[in-house]
């Protein structure tokens, strides 16, 4: 690994902390690794880790003037906050699996938005939406193998979320090893 380590703001950090132990939780839920531990289980730190938590972040990154970290922490917490308090309700499973397609496109927005931004960044959130969208479809097509592969998706997604602020934290490498520019195999004739 290149010794390049970004210490990022305290907000980002704190924020990045909040993503990564959610989504381990809605992760780690969805698969049902572990026994008696559901994706309901995940509701009371979604709602206020996730979604009050990370939404402040939000707020405050924008005052910052970071205007792409306040929309995705933002974006987020809302997402965590109205799963979390809308658990309970009796919805179909095609109205939850919309909800989560909704939101699946706003972190495909993330991801596509992070381009510049870090590999960690960018990975969270291309995870993120690969699992709300297995997620979504195991729930319009009720199927138990596909919401437990969005929920793999999910943990690796907090995974790299709380890596990286841990990283931040620590100040641990977070660039991948890469060969310079200009270097690489060329033809010959």
């Amino acid at each position: 690994m290149d010794k390049e380590v970004s210490a990022g703001s305290t907000t980002s950090t704190l924020g990045h902390l909040a993503l990564g132990l959610t989504l381990l939780a809605f992760g780690i839920g969805h698969t049902e690794v572990i026994d008696g531990v559901t994706a309901a289980d995940a509701v009371t730190l979604a709602t206020y880790l996730g979604g009050v938590a990370l939404f402040v972040a939000g707020l405050f990154a924008f005052r910052d003037s970071d205007a792409f970290t306040g929309t995705a922490f933002t974006a987020l917490g809302a997402l965590w906050f109205t799963w979390g308090v809308s658990a309970d309700a009796q919805v179909s499973a095609n109205a939850a699996g919309l909800f989560l397609l909704l939101f699946a496109l706003v972190t495909l927005s993330l991801a596509l938005g992070a381009s510049g931004g870090s590999a960690l960044a960018r990975g969270t959130y291309g995870l993120l939406f690969v699992s709300l969208v297995l997620i979504a479809v195991a729930l319009f097509g009720d199927s138990a193998g596909l919401a437990k592969a969005g929920g793999w998706f999910a943990a690796v997604a907090g995974l790299l979320a709380w890596y990286g602020a841990t990283a931040a934290l620590a100040h641990w490498p977070t660039a991948l090893p890469g060969r310079p520019a200009g270097r690489g195999v060329t033809a010959t004739g």
